[in-house]
């Protein structure tokens, strides 16, 4: 006996005719572009490992398009929206569209980024089509404030997802790699068409795949590591003797740290792990305070 279809996703018409009716046009300051494809929705969905009973979070559910198809496997899902017509109008979508899924599905009207507390049961993954200006502090302060948030899988620009995976020594290794990688082992999961999204954008967009793992085992704290990658970084082209200058008092007292960590004082952030990160900021600390981002920012 052959398996009945899955019922009807949201095309492009029935984006444009919600949008319409809610006198929603898409907004750049809110990164609005909002996915009018089924068959994206669904590899996005597939990809993540998405299974019946799992709880999930959606950041950015817009007009119902992934959140459909992550309702479709059965699982329990936590929206978050900024945009309070949306929010208020994604109930409803559901109980059109998918009347049986209703009672599975959440609506947070908020600020991601504001989010401390959410409804049991706690998510076990995050599956997002994020908005390109906030992805990175998205994605590393669900990452912080969550525990429970095993694994990831987010569509971002494409230029985003290279720097959330890459390794050290590549040419876009940077601080979203180094802080990604102090939760979780990051891959680029594919690439995705512009013509997917309404409106278009202007820039191509990559899925990124994160399975959670415990941070390196070191005596400083993740504020102290952060602000070292940070220090690292901002001086990109300077070795780290003089980049962690500021950090440790001088450029002498920042190379003892470094070779106390066993990391050449003439080498470049892009070159060191995470774990480096850790080792460094663990001597720099062990030889007094340094100067570290504020205890509630994340990325």
């Amino acid at each position: 006996m052959t398996a009945a279809p899955p019922p009807p996703l949201l095309g492009p018409a029935q984006i444009r005719q919600l949008a319409q009716r809610l006198g929603i046009r898409p907004t750049k300051s809110w990164g609005q572009n909002f996915v009018v494809d089924a068959n994206t929705v669904r590899r996005i969905v597939r990809r993540a490992g998405v299974a019946s009973g799992d709880p999930v979070i959606e950041v950015g559910p817009g007009l119902g398009s992934l959140t459909l198809a992550l309702l479709e496997t059965g699982a329990h899902v936590t929206a978050v929206e900024i945009d309070p017509t949306l929010a208020a109008a994604l109930d409803e979508t559901v109980t059109l569209v998918a009347p049986e899924a209703a009672s599975r599905l959440r609506v947070v009207h908020a600020d991601a980024l504001d989010l401390m507390t959410l409804p049991d049961p706690q998510p076990v993954a995050l599956v997002a089509n994020l908005p390109y200006n906030v992805s990175v502090p998205v994605v590393l302060t669900l990452l912080e404030r969550f525990p429970t948030l095993a694994r990831v899988l987010v569509m971002v620009q494409l230029e985003v997802a290279e720097r959330l995976a890459a390794p050290p020594g590549s040419k876009v290794y940077g601080v979203p790699s180094v802080k990604a990688a102090w939760y979780a082992d990051a891959q680029l999961a594919g690439t995705v068409p512009r013509s997917v999204f309404w409106p278009v954008p202007n820039v191509d967009s990559g899925l990124v795949a994160m399975t959670r793992r415990e941070p390196p085992a070191t005596t400083a704290t993740r504020v102290e590591v952060f602000a070292v990658v940070d220090a690292a970084f901002a001086q990109r082209r300077k070795t780290l003797r003089v980049a962690l200058a500021g950090l440790a008092g001088g450029a002498p007292q920042a190379e003892v740290a470094l070779r106390a960590a066993g990391v050449d004082p003439t080498a470049r952030g892009e070159t060191l792990g995470v774990r480096d990160f850790a080792a460094v900021a663990a001597a720099l600390a062990s030889r007094g305070p340094t100067a570290a981002a504020e205890p509630h920012r994340v990325v």
